[in-house]
């Protein structure tokens, strides 16, 4: 079965940048998704259309079609009274924040002064070519409920509560 449209897709795969640095990999085949639901990212499933169960690939993706090129306006230096006084603000610390348009955001702290704090709204990796190396295990037909979803349910289905 070829992997299209509304296929759940089981795969193995290891996620290394140009150096050769491991940033993500699987667990003996314990990632799926429903292809065409945009759940993973373009540059991979689109190289993923059309293959079947047992083939074995590498995909590099550029990081316009990962996630997307590093924007220099999603990096703002804020002051730290913008935080509650008794916060403990670390670097790496993720945090949601209400962006321009009243968005909510994840915001990564990546820099500490005295009176203030940098954060930055880009995805930690934006501006990142990645490769991929992928083993597709399995290749199904997505249940009514999945498509309807727009993602996999695990063994007995699935509860939104």
């Amino acid at each position: 079965m070829q992997i299209e449209v509304n296929k759940v897709v089981t795969l193995n795969y290891t996620l290394t940048d140009n150096d050769g640095k491991v940033i993500d990999k699987s667990d003996d085949g314990t990632f799926a998704y429903l292809h065409g639901a945009s759940n993973i990212i373009p540059g991979l499933e689109n190289a993923l259309t059309g293959k079947t169960a047992g083939e074995k690939m590498d995909v590099a993706v550029t990081p316009a079609d990962g996630y997307g090129e590093r924007d220099a306006e999603k990096t703002q230096t804020v002051p730290r009274n913008m935080f509650p006084e008794d916060a403990e603000i670390e670097m790496n610390m993720q945090f949601h924040a209400q962006g321009p348009n009243e968005e909510t955001l994840v915001v990564t702290v990546v820099g500490i002064e005295d009176d203030t704090v940098t954060v930055d709204g880009n995805h930690p990796l934006a501006g990142v070519a990645l490769n991929f190396d992928v083993e597709i295990m399995e290749v199904r037909d997505a249940s009514e409920e999945e498509v309807q979803h727009g993602h996999v349910h695990g063994a007995g289905g699935h509860d939104h509560e």
